[in-house]
């Protein structure tokens, strides 16, 4: 994958959205999402991170995002599964708050390209897990999906002029979801890869990289470019566990050395839980939520090493609608043009992930 490095911030924003936003109507409560080099040869891993003091752009997924009541953020928001749940979209077409409202408004060329059933619905209906803060995940209230994923592509269905209905769902069910039809897009922080693409249209937007994360002082010294006979700790469906950790215990089993092993979750706030629990030695995941889990850990959480394979993230569409891939491409070009994607990456404070060059299925390393 690519290893260009991309900078942030540790600062956090405010996760608070403002009228009009998307609204999810949750069965279930859970808390909220608190949840390097490589040895020679091994692939990237869902991602981020560059040494977060080290004048990067400034950057992801970090932003305090008010929780309120979290006392200790060892566990909050945990997603919930789409099936015990129940979605309400916007009530306007602008649904990203004033960060994607800023825009210029409904681009009529762009709404013609709109797929029909789209059209007609009024609505995209958009597949999320919403455990992954700062750019996907459920606010204070337990309900309101938010985060800079949802404000990005909300500020791209309004130059279309349609709704957004936001639906909390298993990071690893998603694709499967738009490919059979439950979901219009899915949008939650996919690295682009050429596995995925195999299934799905994927129109790149932001790009990230994968991050070790340890308890303070690193206990256990992990060393990340000798992992073998450790327990680490990672989301299931991502790019960590299905290529980064087999890669790694390929070459730790060619060394003579024990095998890492991978304790795999569903929901990433579970994830961060093990590790700070000490279940887990360490965890591997995308430079934004890492800084998150430290920020709401209260530093009991650190980041080990530097982000590695940085690569680019993509929306998912259905495998048929490169059409509509193409279409959202001249979006993200429109809402960069009036200003609305600088702005909402500035309030996530992930700007060091910012791209320009918009692609549908773009080449991969």
């Amino acid at each position: 994958m690519i290893g260009e490095r991309a900078g942030y911030d540790v600062g956090i924003a405010t996760g608070n959205r403002e009228a009009g936003n998307v609204i999810v109507t949750c069965a279930c409560w859970a808390g909220n999402g608190v949840a390097s080099s490589l040895p020679a040869g091994l692939p990237p891993g869902r991602h981020l991170h560059a040494r977060v003091l080290e004048a990067f752009l400034v950057f992801r997924r970090s932003a305090i995002f008010a929780i309120a009541g979290v006392a200790t953020a060892a566990l909050t928001l945990s997603a919930c599964g789409s099936d015990s749940l129940s979605t309400t979209s916007s009530t306007t077409p602008a649904a990203s708050g004033s960060a994607s409202a800023s825009g210029g408004g409904v681009d009529a060329a762009l709404a013609a390209k709109l797929p029909e059933k789209i059209k007609s619905a009024g609505v995209i209906k958009i597949g999320t897990d919403a455990t992954y803060q700062p750019n996907e995940y459920l606010d204070a209230d337990g309900k309101t999906v938010i985060g800079m994923d949802v404000d990005l592509f909300d500020a791209v269905a309004a130059k279309f002029g349609v709704k957004t209905e936001w639906v909390p769902s298993a990071f690893d069910s998603i694709i499967l979801g738009v490919s059979s039809g439950k979901y219009d897009v899915g949008v939650s922080s996919f690295t682009v890869n050429a596995d995925r693409m195999k299934e799905a249209t994927m129109v790149s937007y932001f790009k990230a990289g994968t991050q070790w994360v340890t308890k303070k002082g690193n206990p256990k010294s992990v060393n990340p470019d000798d992992a073998c006979g450790l327990k680490v700790a990672v989301q299931k469906g991502t790019v960590q566990s299905d290529t980064d950790l087999p890669a790694r215990n390929k070459a730790c089993t060619d060394a003579g050395k024990a095998e890492i092993t991978p304790l795999v979750d569903p929901d990433q706030a579970k994830v961060t839980a093990m590790v700070q629990s000490g279940k887990a030695d360490a965890m591997l995941v995308d430079l934004p939520p890492a800084i998150a889990a430290v920020e709401l850990t209260n530093g009991e959480l650190e980041l080990l090493g530097e982000q590695y394979d940085s690569a680019p993230y993509g929306f998912v569409l259905p495998k048929s609608e490169t059409d509509f891939g193409a279409a959202i491409v001249e979006a993200l070009k429109a809402i960069e043009a009036d200003g609305s994607y600088k702005s909402i990456l500035t309030k996530w404070k992930t700007e060091g992930g910012a791209i320009s060059d918009f692609a549908v299925n773009p080449s991969v390393g």
